[in-house]
């Protein structure tokens, strides 16, 4: 190229065109991103439930055991696809290619640092609402497409058991949407750009605002705890996995699988488990923040901003995947009964009164307290 002269492209894409390839890029690299991190945090799973027994976990394919999670893999793809002979074939195949694919796209409005999002929606939260609520369809197709009775009850339990707790989650979310004035996860990040003490999980812990931060942080503080119990609960994660427990109904919804199909619904299941970590971290842990004060403070370029975001945003991540792996290593398994009686006898209830504070908080005592601040 001559100095000076001007750039002409090789290809003229219409803009179209161009912003098209570029969420293409994005969808595809945040995809294998997932896939890749899905990988490593299922070994991450066994190893912290090999350590909490006293006992190594797997350590033979690769190095320490790096390998395990594609080894397993490549021996699902192989292995041959049996459909039983009394099955709805078609809707026996549709169960695990939907719980797969309603996985992903609820990944769209996920923001990993600052723009780098795929669909930074104004309504994200209406739209992970709207992809969690169908999501347990693909488990009850796959329930009864196969024909058989201990399916079919995992089924069963898996409807009750998500509904149950979808209807805590989204009231512990109002109290944070009531608090932000937003449904936008970008602008939910954002409000807790001030350092650990404005997490919403910890704003107990902002003494700058005492006594005025009494009620937000103590029922934030509590909905931080409900929510990461609901999220073990809506994906039937221990010790809550009760549509899949193996001592009762030989493996719940999905013992008739195997091969590809049960392949889906594994990774289905642990995107579900991954999402659920992404959303605490946004809503309760600052997102891509540090616990000192906003990204931007570190005066990097945008490049290395959004690189150093997306690392902090992985590392929380990462931090909630082993409280979850530690609940399934020391917690024992639920009754039903008693996963119910949780739900709608305790969960429900308190998170209807915390709505009900924040709402307070939000409407009489957040307008005194900056009222005073800016008089003072």
């Amino acid at each position: 190229m001559i100095p000076g002269a001007d750039y002409v492209p090789l290809v003229n894409f219409p803009l179209e065109v161009e912003w098209g390839l570029m969420k293409l890029g994005q969808i595809l690299a945040i995809s294998i991103l997932l896939l890749i991190s899905l990988a490593f945090l299922l070994l991450f799973d066994r190893k912290v439930w090999a350590a909490v027994q006293l006992r190594k976990g797997p350590n033979v394919v690769g190095p320490f055991g790096l390998l395990q999670s594609f080894a397993d893999f490549f021996k699902f793809v192989f292995k041959e696809i049996v459909i039983p002979a009394g099955a709805n074939k078609t809707v026996f195949i549709l169960a695990p290619l939907l719980t797969f694919v309603l996985a992903f796209i609820g990944w769209a409005v996920v923001p990993w640092g600052p723009d780098v999002v795929i669909a930074d929606l104004n309504v994200g939260i209406l739209y992970l609402f709207a992809i969690s609520s169908l999501g347990v369809y693909g488990i009850i197709m796959g329930g009864w497409a196969s024909n058989s009775k201990y399916p079919f009850l995992g089924g069963l339990r898996s409807a009750a058991q998500m509904v149950s707790y979808e209807v805590s989650i989204g009231f512990i979310i109002i109290t944070v949407l009531l608090l932000v004035g937003s449904l936008n996860l970008t602008t939910i990040v954002n409000a807790q750009s001030d350092g650990i003490w404005m997490w919403h999980g910890f704003r107990i812990f902002n003494f700058a605002e005492f006594p005025a931060n009494i009620l937000v942080g103590v029922t934030m503080l509590a909905m931080l705890g409900m929510f990461f119990i609901s999220a073990l609960a809506e994906t039937n994660r221990p010790p809550f996995d009760l549509p899949e427990a193996e001592s009762e109904l030989v493996a719940g919804y999905q013992v008739e699988y195997s091969s590809t199909p049960y392949l889906l619904f594994m990774i289905g299941e642990y995107l579900n488990i991954v999402m659920m970590c992404a959303m605490t971290t946004i809503l309760f842990l600052g997102g891509w923040h540090l616990p000192w004060g906003s990204i931007e403070s570190l005066g990097l370029s945008p490049f290395w901003t959004s690189t150093v975001a997306m690392l902090v945003f992985y590392a929380k991540l990462w931090v909630m995947f082993f409280m979850f792996a530690m609940v399934k290593a020391i917690v024992p398994r639920y009754r039903y009964d008693q996963l119910m009686r949780l739900g709608w006898k305790i969960f429900l209830p308190t998170s209807l009164v915390a709505v009900v504070a924040m709402g307070y908080y939000v409407t009489f005592i957040a307008p005194a307290a900056n009222a005073t601040v800016a008089g003072g």
